[in-house]
């Protein structure tokens, strides 16, 4: 069976701990090189796990023409060149989310991708879980009734102030960038439609960076249907959903990070019945890592239109508008 080979344009911890183990696990892949601008680091992390070559520079790894795909887990600053650097060699590219700093960046990370032939797709790990194909399904059955909005909650407390890439804002840091994007992803998809306004409010420390540490916002979808986020890297952690319809509510706990030892299920509660859905805990990296290579070997369309990346940035976008100008902010549709 034809592999896909990957190479790693960086040792982020996300990498190391999460994709190259996925990839590894997938039955579509396989890591064959990594690269660091260190290269020392990336000696050392390619023989602890395995990986046959290392590259002490991102553009002898792009270079290698042996390599079919990439995958970025570069800070967020990071994307647009290396995205582009990387069509231009003519690797197909998984990049970490929020694909850029910008919807003008998206844009052309998009474009350039499409003029060199090559699939491109941000790493929003948690679409591919089998779960949110029933979930929708359930949504369009009418089980919960007209939907009247959505709520959701991801935050984290990542310590003291530190040197964290998150906590850098010329580099891409932020509560919105870093966990907001999730949340904003989500209710796009589950709402099956955009918004088409905005208003959040932050929390910026300038202990913490100056980046926004904690955001709440709304996103008004039209026609009264709205959605309620809170994200945040200061406060502890929560990560879930909850879709609310005129005759029933859906909820997700766990809702971006299902792997073994966190729980898949979710509940249904139809007029004050509720039951609850099991769904096994999978590893979403795994499944997206094929589902990608699926795209490439067997020529099947991507799960998620890359154009998906630019429409979720431009939300961002004005999201971080608003929460800058302290003011309702229209997105144009």
């Amino acid at each position: 069976m034809k592999k896909l080979r990957w190479g790693i344009l960086g040792c982020a911890q996300i990498a190391v701990n999460d994709i190259i183990p996925a990839i590894r696990q997938s039955e579509l892949g396989e890591v064959a090189a990594i690269a660091s601008r260190d290269e020392s680091k990336a000696g050392r992390t390619a023989e602890s796990l395995g990986i046959p070559q290392a590259y002490g520079c991102y553009e002898a790894l792009l270079a290698d023409d042996s390599i079919d795909a990439v995958y970025i887990p570069l800070p967020n600053h990071m994307h647009y060149e290396w995205t582009i650097r990387a069509a231009e060699a003519g690797k197909h590219i998984l990049c970490e989310k929020p694909l850029s700093l910008n919807v003008r960046e998206a844009e052309q990370m998009v474009e350039a991708c499409g003029k060199h032939g090559v699939k491109l797709a941000e790493a929003f790990m948690y679409r591919y879980h089998p779960r949110y194909d029933r979930i929708l399904e359930i949504i369009r059955s009418g089980e919960i009734g007209e939907l009247r909005g959505l709520q959701g909650t991801f935050t984290f407390n990542i310590g003291p102030a530190s040197d964290n890439i998150r906590l850098k804002a010329d580099m891409g840091g932020g509560a919105l960038y870093d966990v907001g994007c999730y949340l904003i992803s989500a209710g796009r998809l589950l709402l099956g439609r955009e918004p088409k306004a905005a208003t959040v409010r932050s929390l910026v420390s300038t202990e913490y960076g100056d980046v926004d540490l904690m955001a709440a916002g709304l996103l008004e979808f039209g026609d009264g249907l709205n959605m309620t986020f809170q994200c945040g890297m200061r406060a502890e952690f929560r990560d879930m959903v909850e879709i609310i319809g005129t005759d029933g509510r859906i909820g997700i706990p766990d809702a971006f990070l299902p792997w073994p030892g966190l729980t898949a299920n979710y509940f249904i509660t139809v007029k004050g019945e509720r039951r609850e859905e099991q769904a096994e805990a999978l590893n979403t990296y795994r499944l997206q890592v094929d589902s990608f290579a699926r795209s490439i070997l067997n020529a099947e369309p991507l799960a998620f239109d890359p154009m998906d990346a630019v429409a979720n940035m431009k939300v961002i976008d004005a999201c971080l508008q608003s929460a800058i100008e302290e003011t309702r902010v229209e997105l144009p549709q």
